[in-house]
């Protein structure tokens, strides 16, 4: 399977209470519908992304880095490579490289979509091009709060309390309640599991 045709089926297996989310998953199937490299940064009107939200399952530490380009404290994640073998691969790889977190189970679709405008790569003069991350975003859950491992990629790492997370913006918010909820919820999601070990 391609990795556009993973995008369409995660897509396809995602569910949500909101109807604006389930609007928003008909959106990203029009971006793969009419671009052929929709799931690669080369894809300059906007292509998929992968993230996840690290949780601590004991106490639900949530763990998040301050993204050096947006200067904000955000979930892990960035765009797909030809090496992953599925969007849920890219998570996990995401989470690998921005924390050195090898173990733990993953949620086995996107419990949120999010869509936004992001500078992205440079034209042949150098200058900033805007573009637009679709972003599929899973969370990822460690039995405890692993001493993570930061990357070049972050400016800080660190474990914060679900409930006193530092200054996020409204899609980490929203992406924090929605992990809660998969958290809590049945196990039999449909035929497909809710988690996936990893490691």
């Amino acid at each position: 399977m391609t990795l556009q045709a993973d995008a369409r089926s995660a897509l396809t297996a995602f569910s949500h209470q909101d109807p604006n989310q389930r609007a928003l998953a008909k959106e990203y199937q029009e971006l793969l519908d009419a671009h052929e490299d929709g799931v690669w940064r080369s894809c300059r009107v906007g292509h998929i992304t992968a993230s996840a939200l690290v949780i601590e399952e004991q106490g639900r530490g949530v763990l998040l880095t301050l993204h050096p380009k947006v200067g904000r404290w955000l979930q892990l994640g960035g765009h797909l490579e030809p090496a992953d073998a599925s969007v849920l691969h890219g998570a996990v790889r995401e989470v690998r490289e921005e924390s050195g977190i090898a173990r733990g189970r993953i949620s086995s679709v996107p419990v949120r979509l999010d869509r936004h405008d992001v500078p992205c790569g440079r034209d042949d003069d150098g200058r900033v091009l805007a573009s637009v991350h679709w972003d599929m975003q899973f969370v990822v859950v460690v039995p405890n709060a692993i001493p993570p491992v930061i990357s070049d990629e972050s400016d800080d790492l660190a474990w914060f309390p679900s409930l006193s997370l530092p200054d996020v913006d409204a899609s980490v918010q929203a992406l924090c309640d929605d992990a809660e909820r998969a958290l809590s919820s049945p196990q039999d999601r449909g035929s497909k599991p809710m988690w996936v070990s990893f490691g």
